[in-house]
């Protein structure tokens, strides 16, 4: 999967990024690489979707913070939807620097305007 197979779906000034079900070594590039576009499109709110992702390694979560820090650096919100890597997540911090839904619905939700 390359940056350019990552599906950003707009919804209003919000963009939603798909993430695959795994990310690792092998492709946390091109999940970083997508976020990075993502936020360079200057969204109101950036959503990770990462409810269908069952695994997630140290490479996969340094993507995700790459990701968070250039959303803040422009002034986006980031949000990050996850189930079944939720634990380690948060183990790793990142529920510290932005907040965690259980669906896209909740993300969605929250961030309605």
């Amino acid at each position: 999967m390359s940056a350019d197979d990552y599906l950003i779906e707009w919804r209003g000034p919000r963009a939603v990024v798909r993430m695959p079900a795994e990310i690792d070594l092998a492709n946390a590039d091109q999940a970083r690489a997508a976020l990075l576009a993502a936020a360079g499109q200057g969204p109101a709110v950036l959503i990770i979707d990462m409810s269908e992702t069952t695994f997630c390694d140290s490479a996969g979560v340094q993507a995700i913070v790459i990701g968070y820090r250039q959303a803040a650096a422009t002034g986006t919100q980031f949000r990050l939807v996850t189930t079944e890597v939720e634990r380690i997540l948060h183990l790793a911090g990142i529920g510290e620097l932005m907040p965690i839904d259980r669906s896209l619905d909740a993300a969605l939700a929250a961030t309605e305007r």
